[in-house]
């Protein structure tokens, strides 16, 4: 069975370590702390004074002083790591630990999940092809010596890059590697950390060349893990959940998270508030206890980017110049059909463009495979037509030789729609209102990835008034821009009643759009 040494390096909070290396090393797994150099002595004798007659707890021979982003990080892990395979010979596994992450699952789960394959965990993706760094400093993080911390000496820092670029010095990455990035918090194997061990103390070379790299703790073990074991024993992915906001912040978890952290397929999490004292001590049972069975939906990332997103709704970015200097043409008019339901709105657009012979394209800034024409490349993803949205729309017009046009768009765009009606062609907007049981928004959850199929029922109640009074407050946003030319048709109306909205909408006789709304599955799901 496997026998896990968790790889500690903290700084701070002195009880919390010692509560947490309590907990870990009571169920029989071990723990080799590093505790940073330059932190508070009393604190460091507070926890030595605690642990060190635990037989399951060792601590590094030496204590670096670390600084984020430099060396000192990596070698503190390696000091660690060597104090964990010389201490604990049956460890089996080396996982990386963090002083305020916490396991979300039992001891016993951990031990079958890190049984049922024999490979290790560690986020691995190219260093120059991936996008896994977003911003900030990439290939130069490599290509020259980094001796200042850029937090602490910024000027010194760039000051340094700018003198060896002026001066030709950059250097090349060792020929043999390549270099990779990925997370910090792994799990290894036994085999494959005294791989590593073994090839630090060989390869000078590369130890000399990542000693001067910036922020090596996401590129050391990332690199030389795929270099000394086969990718069929990697899985490029952490144990960890973890999860950023768009600043770019590890997102905290509080006493209400519990739930959502169980669903998660992760082992531990990163990162628990000190103050979430009651999330700690239930998982600090849930870690102790036989339970085994864990309903796995992994929504964690898609209801958080769902959550805070909807707290973010304001005014758009500064309008592009190819936005203010284009305009669709005064003499246009471009028809929108507004429906959270895109089967329905599709189905009423077949249904108008047969009966008045008007070009209409279904959901072409929501959905990727919306047929479109050859428009040069600016229809081929919905992040280029949303950017380009009036270029596009212009030549759609041109394309198909016409001055109206039907298109169909999701309530959320309220931005598009708002850009639309600033231009000078005339906009005109039908809105679909539709009736929306409980079925259909969880189907709709599980569309979106919000919820998945082993999502709980617990998870599901909590989440249907959320979706549900999301749905309400985007027919309100479109209510309340006060935008001309809106109509209305609903699903609780009949089709005699619909065809009036449609009839002014379209410039249509009542005839004709009752012969459209009269359709009798055009609001079946």
């Amino acid at each position: 069975m496997a026998k896990i040494a968790f790889i500690l390096l903290c700084h701070k909070e002195p009880e919390s370590i010692i509560r947490q290396a309590q907990r870990l090393t009571a169920m029989g797994e071990c723990i080799a702390i590093h505790f940073e150099g330059r932190a508070n002595p009393d604190h460091f004798a507070l926890i030595s004074e605690k642990l060190r007659c635990n037989p399951n707890v060792v601590f590094t021979e030496r204590r670096v002083k670390c600084g984020w982003g430099e060396w000192s990080l990596v070698e503190a892990t390696l000091l660690a790591v060597e104090a964990a395979v010389n201490a604990f010979p049956r460890a089996t596994h080396f996982y990386m630990l963090s002083g305020d992450c916490m396991s979300i699952k039992s001891a016993n789960y951990a031990h079958r999940f890190l049984d049922s394959e024999d490979v290790d965990y560690v986020e691995s993706f190219d260093f120059f092809a991936s996008d896994w760094i977003k911003t900030g400093m990439k290939g130069d993080r490599l290509h020259y010596r980094h001796v200042f911390n850029e937090r602490k000496h910024k000027f010194l820092f760039y000051a340094s890059v700018n003198i060896q670029r002026r001066l030709g010095l950059s250097r090349k990455v060792p020929s043999d590697l390549q270099v990779m990035i990925g997370s910090q918090w792994w799990c290894l194997r036994r085999r494959t950390v005294e791989w590593i061990l073994e090839f630090c103390e060989k390869r000078t070379d590369v130890m000399r060349f990542f000693r001067t790299t910036w922020i090596p703790d996401e590129t050391f073990f990332q690199t030389l893990v795929p270099h000394l074991v086969p990718a069929s024993e990697i899985r490029t992915r952490t144990l960890t959940f973890l999860m950023f906001t768009d600043y770019g912040m590890p997102v905290t978890f509080y006493n209400d998270h519990y739930d959502l952290l169980l669903s998660q397929d992760f082992l531990f999490a990163r990162k628990i508030s000190p103050g979430a004292r009651q999330l700690k001590k239930r998982l600090g049972e849930l870690f102790a206890s036989e339970q085994s069975d864990f309903k796995i939906s992994n929504e964690g990332g898609s209801l958080f980017k769902f959550l805070t997103g909807r707290g973010r709704i304001g005014r758009r970015f500064a309008p592009r110049f190819w936005e203010t200097e284009s305009t669709l043409g005064r003499e246009r008019e471009l028809l929108i059909i507004v429906c959270k339901k895109w089967h329905v709105a599709k189905r009423l657009l077949a249904r108008v463009c047969a009966a008045t012979g008007l070009p209409g394209i279904e959901y072409l800034f929501d959905e990727e495979g919306t047929p479109l024409p050859d428009l040069g490349g600016i229809q081929s993803t919905i992040e280029k037509r949303t950017r380009h949205r009036r270029s596009l729309m212009r030549m759609l017009f041109d394309y198909y030789d016409t001055d109206r046009m039907v298109i169909c768009l999701d309530p959320n765009d309220i931005d598009l729609m708002r850009d639309f009606y600033s231009d000078r062609s005339t906009t005109k907007l039908l809105e679909i209102q539709c009736d929306f049981s409980d079925a259909y928004l969880v189907g709709h959850a599980r569309r979106v990835g919000l919820a998945g199929e082993r999502t709980s029922q617990d998870t599901i109640d909590v989440l249907l008034p959320t979706i549900r009074s999301d749905v309400v407050f985007e027919s309100d946003q479109i209510r309340d821009a006060g935008f001309p030319n809106i109509f209305r048709i609903r699903e609780s109306a009949g089709a005699d009643v619909n065809a009036v909205p449609l009839a002014r909408f379209l410039d249509i006789p009542e005839q004709q759009a009752r012969e459209i709304t009269a359709e009798e599955n055009l609001f079946v799901d």
